[in-house]
């Protein structure tokens, strides 16, 4: 499989969860593209044999193993798999996920749990097994967390997904911290792409439309709203995954169409000082003059289409 790019991969074993379709299938095949040898993971056992087989066909090495993320032993296992059949693991990308959307009220135990179980728990048990294996192994790693603009922003009717996303985030940084000692990098991808779940989304929508019929999109949506195929978003897993990227860990960054973003660590919007502490009576005083005109909004702020 020939790739379009200098950053090579070759030697090195991949596991991509939820890689049967979507954004995982384009990570894998990216990776694959760079002389990765990638293994496919989907729920879906056809769906992932397909997945793996179109690797194949376009010159890649892949298999796959068809198994739900969350449990310590799936993650176990895809560990298991990697090395038994490419000789090691050097890089796991944990994109599997589902939605289960619902506003707060109506929001079931079984929805939320369902979600935060997938994204996060099944992030957690593949990056543990990952570091565990890394740590043995001696040479280093890359654990690679997807993270979404509701992780950062917040999203109407998805308290599970938004919540997990954000956490996945925290997760990264402390990862970075916790394995920077065995050269084990752990970076979060922000991705912005037209898949099955975006799809899902009336504003969007038109621009998926769009993408299926071969049509090019529109500078508002490429650059504006970061929206493209996934493909356009697949080169990031590539440069985490490799040596350029050695020094950077922690890092979220996000990408989509033309865009490619570093979002900034937290940092205080506003400081002010109280001598002996704040009483609910001096904030309520002093609010209106040093904060109020300050609040930050909930939810991503898009610009407005064109005319």
């Amino acid at each position: 499989m020939s790739s379009p790019s200098t950053v090579d991969l070759t030697g090195k074993v991949a596991v991509i969860t939820g890689s049967g379709r979507g954004l995982g299938l384009a990570y894998a095949r990216a990776l694959a593209a760079a002389g990765a040898s990638v293994v496919v993971n989907d729920v879906d056992e056809q769906v992932a044999a397909d997945a793996a087989a179109s690797i194949r066909a376009a010159g890649g090495n892949a298999s796959h193993l068809a198994v739900a993320v969350g449990t310590s032993d799936a993650a176990d296992a895809l560990v298991s798999h990697a090395v038994t059949e490419h000789g090691s693991l050097d890089i796991v990308v944990s994109n599997a996920g589902i939605l289960r959307d619902k506003v707060l009220w109506k929001l079931t135990d079984e929805d939320f749990d369902a979600v935060i179980n997938v994204h996060l728990r099944g992030s957690f048990t593949l990056g543990r097994a990952a570091a565990i294996h890394f740590k043995q192994q001696g040479t280093g790693g890359r654990i690679i967390l997807i993270g979404s603009p509701a992780g950062q922003f917040g999203n109407f009717g998805q308290s599970n997904y938004s919540a997990a996303k954000a956490a996945l985030v925290a997760m990264t940084k402390v990862w970075a911290l916790e394995l920077a000692r065995d050269k084990i990098t752990t970076n979060a991808i922000v991705p912005v792409a037209a898949t099955a779940m975006t799809a899902t989304v009336p504003f969007l929508k038109p621009y998926v439309d769009a993408l299926e019929a071969g049509e090019p999109l529109p500078p508002y949506a490429r650059r504006d709203l970061a929206f493209g195929p996934p493909e356009d978003v697949a080169g990031l897993a590539v440069f985490l995954a490799s040596d350029e990227a050695a020094e950077v860990t922690g890092q979220a960054i996000g990408i989509g169409g033309d865009k490619l973003s570093l979002y900034r660590q937290a940092d205080p919007v506003v400081t002010e000082f109280h001598d002996g502490g704040w009483s609910a009576d001096d904030i309520a005083a002093a609010w209106p003059k040093s904060f109020a005109e300050h609040l930050q909004p909930a939810g991503e702020q898009l610009p407005p289409p064109p005319a």
